[in-house]
């Protein structure tokens, strides 16, 4: 093996039943159930992003966005320019 040649294994039913299950394993089902595992997980990342960047732990979504923002901004050069929406 070399430095970025990494190869998972996959899942390979052994029958039908088993195919109709594995092909409901995604990603979007996954969050849709949104299992405690999961939910803990985000909580922790949330906390962990929010003491990297010195904030507290529980500004609201907008407020989180508005700080981005001008994170971006100001690390773009312009702390007074928006974005623009035009493709």
């Amino acid at each position: 093996m070399t430095l970025g040649n990494v190869r998972y294994s996959r899942l390979v039913p052994c029958d039908e039943a088993c195919a109709k299950l594995l092909a409901k394993r995604t990603l979007t089902n996954l969050y849709n159930e949104r299992p405690a595992w999961l939910d803990l997980a985000h909580q922790r990342l949330d906390q962990a992003v929010s003491a990297a960047y010195g904030w507290p732990k529980d500004l609201p979504d907008e407020e989180i966005m508005e700080r981005l923002l001008a994170l971006n901004l100001e690390r773009a050069g312009s702390s007074t320019a928006r974005p623009s929406h035009a493709p």
